[in-house]
């Protein structure tokens, strides 16, 4: 099979030849979603409007937890087929493939669907006020049409690293943002549509990208079978899929649900809190995202070693990796850090809002560099296929650490200390995750077999 040719060939480079080659694409990735998410807040905050970046603030989480589901199938991909990969498991990856694809498929859909019943209840849930529910409503109403495309993009995208092509994989996730970023000016400003011009830009650049992807795999440039009747759940494969990536998905999708209730706690300190908040968040991104990207990027190359059991090159890329996020990541905090006021000056121009904002970026940026080194365990832990392990890392970092750290420091600190809340529970997070990857590790009754736990 080209795809385990292709992943033995390039497993006989040098680790760091290795890893650079996989992340970089990763890397882009990741950047161009965050260039695509200030392209929005960006073009949204030329209608010199606080109220319009308010609304999209608020949105934000919920078209996150979109995406969160879709990291189901993309991380359930990358590590399930990487690993049948390494261990010539040929038939089965293509069962995983064509099962990660159809049901993301169908999944999206359904969200769809779900949404549109409830997106009033949401909205009031997460602190939608007079003010910004009109323009929140129409945003998300039409973003969620996407849902389908979005995952089946994510699905794509995870099959594509998995055999080694992260390069093509990138290329998806370009097209669909850059559109997105060319048609943002256009249908917000010229058009003069506001919010929904925003909308309707990350719809269509969405379904481009969807385009794409559907094109490599019609094309025959994937070695692995996507069709229907290559689809497969039983004989462990939907377990499989799941195990890993429900606790892959699970943190930012519990990282959602806990923006939504920060957000709704914000709001008690008025809307201009609220933007202040989002637009910390999203330049904090910077940073964050480029740890995803490594993590994401080293993923398969983890798995492959794991499958074919090269436990010596494993601790190689794993090391490097450490090493490369946590300089990148270091580097990026301080360059965001030093020209935070700039940075936040170009979204926001109301004095209140962009106080706020300062104060906040510089707050959550103090945890950044923690998140980059917990972010590789966590998706170490994810290529050894350690399902129950990540699951409840995720679960424990928001639910037991951040969610109640709010209220706590809500009580406190008052808004202050709700941005405060995600530093304490980033440290206590990267603790639990080193002590319980050394103890997996380190377990003689681990990797028994290509299965892995």
């Amino acid at each position: 099979m080209r795809a385990s040719s292709s992943l033995k060939n390039k497993n006989q480079k040098s680790i760091r030849r290795q890893v650079f080659s996989n992340i970089i694409p990763a890397i882009i990735v990741e950047l161009m979603i965050l260039i695509y998410n200030l392209a929005d807040t960006f073009f949204i905050s030329q209608t010199h409007d606080p109220l319009l970046v308010a609304a999209v603030s608020l949105s934000s989480p919920v078209f996150m937890m979109l995406i969160t589901v879709g990291i189901i199938f993309m991380g359930g991909a990358m590590s399930c087929i990487s690993r049948s990969l390494g261990a010539e498991q040929e038939e089965r990856a293509n069962n995983i493939a064509s099962f990660c694809i159809w049901t993301g498929i169908f999944t999206g859909i359904f969200m769809s669907v779900l949404f549109s019943f409830f997106v009033e209840k949401i909205l009031i849930a997460i602190g939608a006020s007079t003010y910004t529910f009109d323009s929140a409503y129409s945003y998300l109403s039409i973003v969620m049409a996407g849902a389908p495309f979005i995952l089946f993009s994510m699905a794509s995208s995870g099959i594509m690293r998995a055999e080694n092509h992260a390069r093509q994989a990138m290329n998806g996730q370009i097209i669909g943002n850059v559109l997105n970023i060319i048609l943002d000016p256009i249908m917000i400003l010229y058009f003069d549509w506001g919010i929904t011009g925003a909308a309707v830009a990350t719809v269509l650049g969405t379904f481009t990208g969807a385009a794409y992807y559907l094109g490599y795999f019609l094309t025959g440039k994937s070695s692995l079978k996507i069709h229907i009747k290559n689809f497969k759940a039983s004989c462990g494969i939907a377990l499989s899929v799941f195990a890993i990536g429900i606790p892959a998905c699970l943190d930012p999708f519990l990282m959602s649900i806990s923006q939504m209730i920060m957000n709704s706690l914000m709001s008690a300190y008025g809307d201009m809190a609220v933007a202040a908040v989002g637009v910390a968040t999203r330049v904090e991104q910077i940073a964050i995202l480029i740890a995803l990207g490594i993590g994401q990027g080293v993923q398969p190359l983890l798995g492959f070693s794991v499958g074919a059991k090269d436990w010596e090159r494993y601790n190689g890329i794993l090391k490097f990796s450490l090493q490369l996020a946590t300089v990148i990541s270091l580097l990026m905090v301080a360059a965001c850090y030093i020209f935070s006021g700039p940075i936040v000056r170009v979204f926001l121009t109301n004095p209140e809002a962009f106080g706020y904002a300062v104060d906040f970026l510089r707050i959550k940026l103090s945890s950044s560099v923690l998140f980059a080194i917990f972010f590789i365990f966590v998706n170490a832990l994810q290529a050894m296929g350690a399902a129950r392990a990540s699951f409840i890392i995720s679960v424990c970092r928001q639910c037991v650490l951040y969610i109640p750290a709010l209220f706590v420091m809500n009580y406190f600190m008052k808004e202050y200390g709700l941005v405060w809340a995600l530093p304490i529970a980033e440290l206590l997070s990267l603790i639990q995750s080193y002590l319980t990857y050394g103890k997996i590790i380190f377990s003689p009754k681990i990797f028994v077999d290509s299965k892995i736990i």
